[in-house]
């Protein structure tokens, strides 16, 4: 079946205050003539980076019913991203979500978001890491921070990471299930002149690694992984190329990240997206992206 518009089923929470899952997932890919159709996982009056005494719900029970409408309704989607997860219970759910659906999809994407900084955010613990390992077997496409690269593989946190380092990591993820692995806020202890930070993928089907390098702006941010990996999906379904859809990934949350880092505001509020979504309508220049020899 052919969309008028490509559809992608968003499995991720909602945070009622702070950009980030389905408040920053939902304008960006609209922005890209996508449709969302949001499945909730938990309902938060924050997002967990920065806010304390947050409410929090988790919507185990209620996913359930809510798929089994639409498995009545025989939808079908483009693509199917999941992101976080209220509790470790849930990935049987998106297991599920992912059979029934993912057949007709384009597209299985899942961001195995766990932490970030070397450590597990609050809501999560060891189990949701063991759980996640099983959920991504069933990906196309993974999109974790490096944190959760080594998490998911079992590893010692460390900034200085070298290069070949992280591509064994990538490998290694990718031998689980995930055709291609795709690995942000990597470090480059190589560049001693400046500080950057990149992208890496690992592409198995063909074997091949990209990279897209970028500035590295001491700020942090919440949302901008569920920013990236949305202007990638919105980017691959419009029928770009991974290391095209990689960079426009970077550009637009490095222009979100420049354009909010000027301004004096709490920065657990995320970026200002709000003043960047009309850069995804503006034609994208690729200069950036590399290929790196296997």
């Amino acid at each position: 079946m052919t969309h008028l518009v490509k559809k992608v089923a968003a499995i991720h929470d909602l945070s009622g205050y702070g950009r980030a899952s389905l408040t920053t997932i939902i304008p960006i890919l609209s922005n890209m003539k996508i449709q969302v159709c949001p499945v909730p996982t938990a309902i938060l009056s924050t997002h967990t980076g920065g806010y304390e005494g947050y409410s929090f719900m988790d919507l185990t029970d209620y996913m359930q019913k809510h798929i089994e409408h639409w498995k009545k309704l025989n939808l079908e989607f483009d693509c199917i991203y999941s992101g976080f997860l209220g509790s470790s219970k849930q990935v049987e759910i998106v297991e599920d979500f992912v059979d029934f659906f993912g057949e007709k999809a384009q597209l299985v994407v899942v961001d195995p978001v766990m932490g970030d900084d070397g450590k597990l955010y609050e809501t999560m613990s060891e189990e949701m890491v063991k759980e996640m390992r099983k959920l991504i077997q069933k990906a196309d496409i993974i999109t974790p921070n490096y944190t959760e690269v080594v998490y998911l593989l079992g590893k010692e946190y460390h900034k200085n990471i070298g290069l070949e380092e992280i591509k064994k990591y990538l490998v290694e993820l990718s031998t689980m299930g995930p055709k291609i692995v795709i690995a942000t806020s990597i470090p480059e202890n190589e560049n001693h002149d400046k500080k950057t930070t990149s992208v890496l993928a690992y592409d198995r089907e063909n074997n091949v690694f990209w990279r897209v390098s970028c500035k590295y702006i001491p700020a942090s941010y919440p949302g901008t992984g569920d920013a990236y990996a949305s202007v990638l999906i919105g980017s691959l379904l419009q029928g770009d190329s991974l290391p095209v859809a990689m960079e426009r990934g970077v550009q637009f949350v490095s222009q979100c990240i420049m354009s909010s880092y000027g301004f004096n505001y709490p920065t657990r509020e995320g970026v200002l997206l709000e003043r960047a979504l009309d850069l995804l309508k503006i034609p994208t220049v690729v200069t950036e992206y590399e290929k790196i020899p296997r």
